[in-house]
């Protein structure tokens, strides 16, 4: 059977985690998860702990000093599952913004569908996210076409951060020289991605906003991800197998 790991990143999530670990178990098909925790002083951490005694061999935490940004947790979460032998790694939410029960459709379109990196895409399919204000839906889509055109990628959901890799994907990557750390962090890791040579597929899912728990979106991620995409234009792409 293949080694399915899901990483999720928190920082103040104690309205959520339990319910997300908990949903991401119900599912088919043996998903485990590692959780990478910035010292949130909400006390998720220690629900997580206390998580793990109930489920040993499928949760797992990198415990992290503070707040050092979306994309170092998410590597950090990479190089732990592909040392760890994980065939498919994926990336999620803890907030419900990304629905569990949408986590196999990824899965097949990598192990069916023969895709290498799939995306869950809030706008393959038109426009589907809900609880959004209109201003951050129009930003959000309009950054996507941004993307797009000056990348010269054809994907619809450039900034997604609901997604599952193939295991060789992330070993090609050189994960050391992926330079955004926030938002933009989704666009780099599409974009090398692309540039690899890797099959990408988007999947189209309903994007619903967080009921509870704080957003961490800030003014400051989108700025370092438009000046990022500029950047990555011109900067020759190489994989760790070069």
């Amino acid at each position: 059977m293949d080694k399915k790991i899901i990483i999720i990143p928190t920082y103040n999530e104690k309205e959520n985690i339990e319910k997300i670990i908990r949903a991401v178990f119900g599912l088919d098909g043996e998903y485990h998860i590692i959780v990478i925790e910035d010292g949130s002083p909400d006390g998720t951490g220690e629900i997580v702990k206390r998580m793990q005694k109930e489920f040993p061999e499928r949760l797992f935490m990198i415990e992290r000093s503070g707040k050092q940004g979306l994309g170092t947790a998410y590597i950090a979460g990479f190089k732990w599952a592909v040392a760890h032998g994980y065939d498919y790694i994926f990336e999620m939410d803890a907030d419900f913004s990304h629905n569990p029960e949408d986590v196999p459709r990824l899965y097949a379109a990598c192990a069916e569908g023969g895709a290498d990196l799939a995306i869950g895409s809030r706008y393959c399919n038109g426009i589907s996210v809900i609880n959004w204000p209109i201003g951050r839906v129009i930003m959000s889509y309009y950054a996507s076409v941004f993307v797009r055109t000056v990348l010269n990628m054809r994907i619809f959901d450039t900034t997604a951060g609901f997604k599952c890799y193939r295991r060789k994907v992330l070993e090609t990557i050189d994960l050391d020289n992926i330079r955004m750390k926030g938002y933009g962090f989704q666009i780099e890791m599409k974009y090398t991605t692309h540039k690899l040579g890797f099959k990408i597929a988007e999947v189209p899912i309903i994007f619903v906003d967080r009921k509870e728990g704080t957003s961490k979106m800030s003014s400051g991620i989108f700025g370092e991800a438009f000046w990022g995409v500029l950047k990555m234009k011109f900067r020759k792409i190489k994989g760790r197998q070069d």
